[in-house]
């Protein structure tokens, strides 16, 4: 039966989309605008908007599952409310099309960053609190159509939530904002680093999670996907020892780097560009630095493969595509 994506063309939809194909299941991928991520695809795209309902029914009717990955991220807040309105409007619409048509799950895709990062010395799981108003505009969107997931499961619908920390990997056609990172890691732009890490998690990992949570998950489950933590000096000097391309010798301290935040958000608009470094990116480096996927381990047979291995794939892959030049 046919597999419905929304997001398709994304990071992990370009994942999602060619691991389906090798399952040999059939696709039908709602794409907003760009299709780079799976052109050239055995799969049925349909171009339409998340938040015009009645094309989503006419695209969705006729699947079996759907996977719901179309969202809008931003580190920079929410001006015009486009996250708000794709991120909490556009889940209610899937949640209501896959209703209407009778779709026999939904496989919601949420972030790490819809649960409160606090308090800092306890680790996240599936329990914590989601982010509440205070939060930055992207993660309470997140929370909120994770909200009326949860919701729809009181119901009687089929839904699963999956979390995702932060997403690295191959088939990053964009690229994505780490992708970025890379690159100009790759490439020496960078005159320092920044003190801080994450929890990165390789898209084809959480593409794997996913598609077992279809398989195997109580519906209203949630699942955080998580990988390994690692420092920005600890992923650059991955890429040293992968590629053997110096980092830069300096490294700066949050406080230090949040003084240069505000110019670096002015310089990326006057450039029409994405900002790299922000005051909710650094917020974001602060935190989230103790994540549990113990739950996705027990319930899925989850696990992450070593994030050396994805580095070192992400770099091949960026030179294959000729991304690095």
């Amino acid at each position: 039966m046919t597999v419905f994506i929304t997001g398709a063309s994304g990071h992990i939809g370009a994942n999602l989309v060619r691991e389906l194909i090798r399952r040999k299941r059939p696709v039908r991928a709602f794409i907003h605008e760009d299709t780079g991520g799976v052109e050239g695809l055995d799969i049925d795209i349909i171009k339409g908007d998340i938040l015009d309902y009645p094309s989503l029914v006419r695209a969705i009717k006729g699947s079996d599952v759907a996977y719901h990955l179309a969202a809008r991220i931003s580190i920079i807040g929410d001006r015009r409310g486009t996250v708000r309105k794709v991120n909490v409007t556009g889940t209610q619409n899937i949640i209501r099309a896959c209703q209407e048509c009778r779709i026999r799950r939904l496989i919601h895709f949420s972030s790490i960053h819809a649960y409160c990062p606090f308090p800092l010395d306890q680790p996240v799981d599936e329990t914590r609190s989601f982010s509440n108003a205070r939060s930055p505009a992207y993660d309470c969107s997140k929370a909120d159509g994770t909200r009326k997931v949860l919701e729809a499961v009181k119901s009687g619908m089929d839904a699963v939530v999956i979390s995702p920390t932060a997403v690295i990997g191959p088939n990053d056609f964009k690229p994505s904002r780490m992708g970025q990172v890379l690159i100009k890691l790759y490439q020496r732009r960078f005159i320092a680093l920044i003190k801080g890490g994450y929890d990165w998690v390789d898209a084809r990992d959480v593409v794997r999670g996913a598609l077992l949570a279809e398989e195997r998950a109580e519906a209203g489950s949630q699942f955080i996907l998580s990988g390994h933590w690692a420092s920005l000096r600890e992923i650059a000097e991955m890429i040293w020892e992968i590629r053997g391309i110096k980092p830069p010798r300096f490294t700066a301290s949050l406080w230090l780097a949040g003084l240069a935040a505000p110019f670096s958000e002015a310089a990326a608009v006057l450039r029409k560009r994405k900002a790299l470094l922000t005051s909710e990116a650094l917020r974001a480096l602060r935190t989230h630095q103790s994540i549990s996927r113990r739950r996705a381990e027990v319930c899925l047979g989850y696990s992450p493969r070593p994030l050396k291995v994805t580095i070192r794939d992400t770099i091949e892959w960026l030179e294959k595509k000729e991304l690095l030049d």
